[in-house]
């Protein structure tokens, strides 16, 4: 039987969204003959918690699902026995990079690929706790649908269940290793208002995510389509694609690796900085590892949350972080493309020395193009006037902070591809233990 782990991490109220990704579960189990483990990393405050363990123990009872909802203090734990039994120097750097503090959308979804492990689950598929199902005739529209069958099995096999294939021969060998699609609904990134009030600052800021030597034209083609998602068109009908999957195409809201990716490269381990949990839907396109693109979208909302004034900060912040990451993270997408298939060893594994190399060759990397991207959003933010200024305000003060941490952030994931096999294999033999129904 096929065990795969449903992952919802959180650190929000969601009980309507942890019995919607049971709800998925169930089907998975049913329609596939899945053993499926619904696991729930939560990191919401006590009172949120508490609510969500008595949605999770009044969820009904499901053939084939195993129900994990583990609070921080329960991943901790585990990630102690594990991190222990590597022998590795420096356990509690590791144990800071897997759960830090602050919020790091690359740790949360690390700690379930070990837990997948210790579950010996063959996939992972995530959801997020600020997304929905769509509905055709009353029904969830489960991306799992798409995700589950083919998943590890040889391309060439999957050829015949897709809608269409667009997968070069010399690939169809390579195992399926990814299956995703996108979303539909508000933008990904809470940064609609900065259009609303100034189209051209909008443009500015955004393009800041491109490589510095991008062209106008190619910086402006980018600026339309970041952060939309498949636009707002509803589900109406299934269309899958076998294919190199374009990293522009999906989203980590409604993404599924095999676990031959992700048991041998983590996710970068960064704190407050959106998109750090993006770096495997580029790596598997840059090794020519096979995927499944499909339409099945999840529909995106915001939470009340982002509209505070502590929210804003926080997630213009994890937003500046983000395009202070990409001096880095372009010179390395632009050796793994270079690279291509010689990125895989015989066995179609992802060779890890070879990413650790080009990590740590980026950390050299003169800062100046990050000085000019805080340059250019202290204009933005300052010109778009009221709570942008503040924080233009507050930016000035951290500037060599933020580029200290960018490079920082870059050997911090290094550290952690060395260290992953060991994580890996220690999860496989530390287990989860009691506690799932």
């Amino acid at each position: 039987m096929n065990r795969i782990c449903l992952c919802l991490p959180t650190n929000r109220a969601c009980p309507a969204t942890i019995t919607a990704v049971h709800r998925e579960a169930a089907y998975a189990a049913d329609r596939f003959g899945a053993d499926v483990q619904l696991l729930i990393l939560d990191s919401s405050d006590a009172r949120t918690r508490a609510e969500h363990a008595r949605v999770a123990a009044a969820l009904p009872r499901a053939a084939g699902v195993t129900v994990h909802h583990l609070d921080e203090r329960s991943q901790r734990a585990f990630l102690r026995r594990a991190i222990a039994r590597t022998g590795l120097p420096g356990p509690d750097r590791l144990l800071g990079l897997l759960l830090p503090p602050g919020v790091s959308y690359g740790s949360c979804t690390d700690r379930a690929f070990l837990l997948a492990a210790a579950l010996g689950c063959h996939s992972v598929h995530r959801r997020d706790s600020d997304s929905i199902y769509q509905l055709l005739d009353g029904e969830p529209v489960h991306p799992v649908h798409h995700e589950l069958p083919w998943l590890g099995r040889p391309a060439a096999e999957a050829s015949a269940a897709v809608t269409r294939t667009d997968l070069d021969p010399a690939h169809a060998h390579r195992p399926v290793s990814m299956a995703g699609a996108s979303f539909i609904g508000e933008l990904s990134v809470d940064i609609g208002e900065i259009r609303h009030l100034d189209e051209g600052v909008y443009h500015d800021v955004v393009g800041l995510w491109a490589p510095a030597d991008a062209s106008p034209e190619q910086r402006c083609a980018l600026v339309e389509e970041s952060f939309t998602g498949a636009g707002t068109a509803p589900f109406t009908g299934d269309h899958s694609t076998l294919t190199l999957v374009d990293p522009m195409r999906v989203d980590m809201c409604n993404i599924a690796f095999h676990r031959d990716v992700y048991e041998r490269i983590p996710l970068p381990p960064a704190t407050d900085t959106i998109g750090s949990d993006y770096f495997l839907i580029h790596l598997v396109h840059d090794a020519t590892l096979p995927g499944i693109l499909h339409n099945r979208h999840i529909e995106n909302f915001y939470t009340p949350e982002r509209r505070t004034d502590a929210g804003f900060s926080a997630y213009q912040t994890r937003f500046v972080k983000f395009l202070l990451s990409m001096l880095h993270f372009h010179h390395v997408y632009d050796r793994m493309t270079a690279e291509g298939p010689r990125l895989l060893d015989d066995r179609q594994h992802v060779r890890a020395d070879r990413i650790v190399a080009f990590l740590r060759d980026s950390t050299w990397l003169d800062p100046a193009e990050n000085v000019w991207r805080l340059d250019r959003l202290d204009t933005g933010y300052r010109k778009l006037g009221g709570r942008y200024e503040e924080f233009a305000e507050h930016l000035a003060g951290r500037r060599e902070r933020l580029l200290a941490e960018a490079r920082r952030d870059i050997e911090d994931f290094a550290l952690l591809v060395e260290a992953w096999p060991a994580l890996v294999d220690a999860a496989r033999r530390t287990g989860l233990g009691p506690g799932g129904r």
